[in-house]
């Protein structure tokens, strides 16, 4: 979990942002495909008070960011963070757009501005998976065919990182179908998931053979005896950084992790009916809660796991969750309610107890929040 957007990016994709991996094989059944912002059409509406207070909050964070912005568009000199940024941006209740001006435009032009020959993108050697991905991400974001070319190309550029025989390692290996920083590095479960929402979120080939090896490692990286064929420490159904690895210790599973695996699982095309899908959702009711990283050393990788939980709960699509003891809980109030009691005057967030992984970033961590409420303000 190292992070550096530079070395900033680490941070993002280790949890952006954590260590790195480790990994067989696995049922895959790709079913109907569910969308890598999929909003639960039966969702009980915010409450008005909440929704306005949502809404000011988001313009109340971009406004903190365009301040922030440098005069090159970029944020935090990196790629990574900028594409974030970005996206905050594009998908925002205002729906901005190219047409809105240069802090949207340059951002762009700033990210195009290092693409490489062989499709990455980004600003340095390490973390090329994580600037690429979420690059990507953010340019499909504009809705602009003019980025295709280079869309298509940071495709086969993930695709290309992925292990697999022609790398030397077999299907029985524990490493068989991970991604990783995109250097020599292991891989593990959050450069993975940040690979395979990039490709879902650019319409990636739905039926490549990248998403049946992504979810070999997926699989192996689970806490779930049942679907993993590799050893295991702890049975619980959640998810690890590495199977059998976790920067908090051991081989626990914790929040944010088991969040990035279950969307990695929705957005390989898995079924929500499939057992390491509702075993990772069990995990999440079982260990329900805002007002940590569950499973985690105190504070680290917070913010990741609140951009990581939304998704994942607006890709499961259901409005609340019901935790173990039965209680009810909806989701989005109860996020919506807890970043917004996080936020500065300025309109920032930032993690005040833990730096690790860069969460002591503003720019970072405020793309990540801003990111998480639209998914709460929209699904």
């Amino acid at each position: 979990m190292k992070f550096v957007i530079s070395s900033l990016l680490a941070l993002l994709i280790c949890a952006v942002i954590q260590p790195q991996a480790l990994a067989e094989d696995a049922p895959a059944t790709p079913a109907e495909p569910i969308s890598n912002a999929a909003p639960a059409a039966a969702s009980p509406a915010l409450p008005a008070e909440l929704r306005s207070k949502v809404k000011r909050a988001i313009d109340d964070g971009l406004r903190y960011l365009r301040e922030a912005q440098a005069d090159d568009g970029s944020w935090s000199d990196s790629v990574g963070v900028t594409a974030l940024a970005l996206r905050a941006y594009l998908e925002s209740p205002r729906g901005y757009t190219e047409a809105d001006g240069p802090f949207i435009t340059r951002p762009i032009a700033y990210l195009l501005a290092h693409v490489k020959d062989d499709g990455s993108i980004s600003e340095t050697n390490h973390n090329r998976n994580y600037n690429t991905a979420v690059s990507i991400t953010a340019l499909a974001a504009t809705g602009n065919d003019k980025f295709a070319d280079s869309i298509a190309n940071a495709q086969q550029f993930l695709a290309g990182l992925q292990l697999d025989d022609a790398d030397g390692y077999e299907r029985d290996h524990k490493y068989y179908g991970g991604i990783g920083y995109g250097g020599d590095e292991r891989p593990d479960l959050s450069n993975m998931y940040m690979a395979l929402e990039a490709l879902k979120a650019t319409d990636f080939d739905p039926d490549d053979p990248v998403w049946e090896k992504a979810l070999v490692f997926v699989s192996r990286n689970q806490n779930n005896s049942e679907t993993n064929d590799v050893e295991i420490s702890v049975d619980d159904g959640g998810f690890s950084y590495m199977p059998n690895y976790s920067p908090h210790g051991g081989g626990e599973s914790y929040g944010g992790m088991t969040s990035a695996g279950l969307l990695s699982l929705l957005f390989a095309g898995v079924d929500k009916t499939d057992p390491r899908v509702q075993a990772a959702y069990d995990w999440i009711r079982a260990n329900y809660t805002l007002e940590t990283n569950p499973n985690a050393k105190e504070g680290q990788g917070l913010f990741y796991y609140y951009n990581a939980f939304a998704k994942a709960m607006a890709a499961y699509g259901e409005p609340t969750v019901t935790d173990t003891d039965g209680k009810v809980h909806d989701w989005r109030r109860d996020l919506a309610e807890k970043l917004l009691s996080l936020q500065r005057k300025d309109g920032a967030w930032v993690n005040t107890i833990s730096n690790r992984w860069w969460e002591g970033d503003p720019n970072l961590v405020t793309a990540w929040s801003i990111i998480a409420l639209n998914h709460v303000y929209d699904s």
